[in-house]
């Protein structure tokens, strides 16, 4: 396959955390020509390094990169032209036929295939388990912490979903806010407070939701956001540092690193 890399357009399904590092990462990389389906209502918590927000607020700037939402082909264009990411509300990736990018990135992290295949473009890449590479995917990325994130797959899976969050200062499901019942998420604190363990957070309708250790919340979902019982709502990482609510994680960072090494093997020979 002989592209410029420049001209490279990349598709990527979901534009939440992780997916919104892979749109930074090639954005930076000079490869700009980068949409983002989503879904109506997206339910990111880390909302400062999410592109997924410009579906609320027709804008996102994520560290220096910014992303607008976009209604068809023709705003996508506009968008690219003024040096913009583009993100559109396409949970049934609608976009992908028109557009016809050389890349596809499932980033929605969902454990499972929603629907991605080889066919959907030259080079499919998928994050985390749920896709076989070389069946569902052309290259699966690993994204559980340890020995082997960020390893580029190219036959097989990635390592099956543990269930338990990733270790951060020791702590792992007590740094993880969740809903306590179905309902309306009311916050009281917002990203980048300080909490000390026990301190209520927000309410679920009557129900409190109270932090399960000291730290700095770095990722809340929207208030307002009809939630369901257990779906997680928020993260506070307990190393207190504030600096790190509004930039990428080191895992973010990680996995993006090596979407695009997959994106040069196969487009820089």
């Amino acid at each position: 396959m002989s592209y410029c890399l420049k001209q490279l357009i990349v598709g990527i399904k979901g534009a939440g955390e992780m997916a919104s590092a892979v749109a930074w990462r090639l954005y930076q990389a000079n490869i700009k020509r980068i949409f983002m389906c989503e879904v109506p209502q997206p339910l990111a918590v880390r909302r400062k390094v999410s592109f997924c927000e410009a579906v609320y607020e027709g804008r996102q700037v994520v560290e220096d990169v910014t992303a607008v939402m976009v209604q068809d082909l023709d705003s996508l264009r506009e968008a690219w032209e003024r040096g913009y990411i583009g993100v559109a509300v396409d949970p049934h990736w609608e976009l992908l036929k028109g557009v016809g990018p050389q890349v596809l990135v499932d980033g929605i992290l969902a454990k499972r295939n929603l629907g991605t295949s080889r066919a959907e473009a030259p080079l499919v890449i998928a994050l985390g388990p749920g896709f076989i590479a070389g069946v569902d995917a052309h290259m699966v990325i690993e994204t559980n912490r340890g020995h082997d994130l960020g390893r580029i797959i190219t036959q097989g899976e990635a390592q099956p979903n543990t269930g338990v969050p990733g270790n951060i200062g020791g702590y792992t499901e007590e740094r993880v806010l969740r809903a306590p019942g179905d309902g309306v998420f009311q916050a009281i604190k917002c990203i980048g407070d300080l909490v000390s363990c026990e301190d209520v957070v927000g309410r679920v309708d009557d129900l409190e939701v109270r932090a399960g250790v000291s730290g700095v919340i770095r990722g809340l979902i929207r208030d307002g956001t009809l939630v369901n019982k257990g779906l997680k709502i928020g993260d506070i990482d307990p190393r207190g540092r504030r600096e790190f609510c509004p930039t990428i994680s080191d895992k973010a960072r990680s996995i993006a690193g090596s979407v695009l090494e997959a994106v040069l093997r196969v487009y820089n020979r």
